[in-house]
């Protein structure tokens, strides 16, 4: 049964507009789909997602849909733009609705987040990178996921108004090792969790 891993990009853009953070996503998933994972990416500003603590906020909240999503997945990403240097709205958003969720659980009782495996994709100008990564991994470990070493990839460009991602030669040694890293550090892991669950001893839902 093939890996599967999802992309949750967290752009503000809407759409088919060009997103920096999906065209840096997707050079994780080529290097998935060369090892035979099955990739998603989802846009959640393209969907009516309430605010609030809960796996489902119910009048017309598109959020549950997401979360079938998640469920299904052994590899979850989250991408993020920086804005004056921070993720956007919508990655917290996300982080909110997620936590809002590791309460239920899985046939173990262990939280519905455990065995999955996270990481993240930022895009941006100047500074924030280390700031928003270090954010959303601490958010996806503490709802229960699990994060191997190295699994932020991430750009930002020179101080001040310049060329986006899109825009460059996409050629940043750095960037493409943590590319690299991301997805060969979550597919081995995930890997491994498919044949070695974490056992449920000491981490049930209580």
């Amino acid at each position: 049964m093939k890996l599967k891993a999802l992309i949750l990009n967290t752009t503000l853009k809407y759409g088919e507009d060009p997103s920096n953070t999906e065209v840096l996503a997707r050079e994780v998933m080529d290097i998935y789909e060369d090892h035979g994972v099955e990739t998603e990416v989802m846009r959640l500003n393209d969907y009516n997602i309430r605010y609030g603590i809960s796996d489902d906020m119910g009048d017309g909240d598109e959020f549950p849909q997401i979360l079938e999503k998640v469920k299904a997945a052994d590899i979850v990403l989250i991408g993020t733009p920086l804005w004056l240097g921070e993720k956007s709205s919508i990655a917290t958003l996300a982080i909110e609705r997620l936590y809002g969720s590791s309460s239920l659980t899985n046939d173990k009782g262990q939280s519905i987040f455990y065995n999955k495996v996270g990481g993240v994709v930022v895009t941006g100008n100047e500074d924030g990178a280390k700031h928003a990564a270090q954010s959303i991994l601490y958010g996806l470990s503490h709802i229960g996921f699990t994060i191997p070493p190295n699994v932020d990839t991430y750009w930002v460009g020179d101080a001040g108004p310049g060329p986006s991602y899109m825009d460059t030669d996409r050629d940043n040694a750095f960037t493409k090792q943590h590319v690299k890293m991301l997805a060969y550090n979550t597919m081995h892991l995930a890997k491994m969790f498919r044949e070695h669950p974490i056992p449920a001893e000491g981490n049930l839902m209580e």
